[in-house]
């Protein structure tokens, strides 16, 4: 270990699994200060499926803005924004089984995106 470096532990990948979850730019972090100093299974297999899930999601936020923005100037109607929440929810509980199995040091796969994350992301 670096005696410079303070965000190098000697854990086995919880610390950039955590991380990584909190936000695109946790993911950097995590990426960059973390596991590139440490790599090991657990972090590259959480890291893989957070920037899956990082990507999807931003998309996902992107398309139904559109769709809402379309629908609304079109038809007046919000019932866009009920389908907006549904997307956002299920998003969040994803986004929360993958969390808990990081905080637990599992290999728990986000529903739907996780395996596919680890290989369409296999380098990390």
């Amino acid at each position: 270990m670096e005696p410079n470096n303070p965000f190098q532990t000697s854990d086995d990948g919880k610390t950039a699994g955590i991380i990584s979850y909190l936000t695109i730019v946790g993911w950097l972090i995590a990426y960059f200060a973390i596991h590139q100093n440490n790599k090991t299974a657990l972090g590259s297999y959480q890291l893989r499926q957070t920037l899956l899930f990082h990507l999807v999601s931003m998309i996902a936020s992107w398309v139904l803005g559109m769709i809402f923005a379309a629908v609304f100037f079109t038809t007046g109607l919000w019932s866009a924004v009920s389908l907006g929440w549904i997307v956002r929810v299920i998003f969040f509980i994803f986004w929360l089984i993958g969390f808990i199995g990081a905080i637990s040091g599992q290999k728990t796969p986000i529903p739907l995106i996780g395996e596919r994350a680890q290989t369409i992301f296999s380098s990390i």
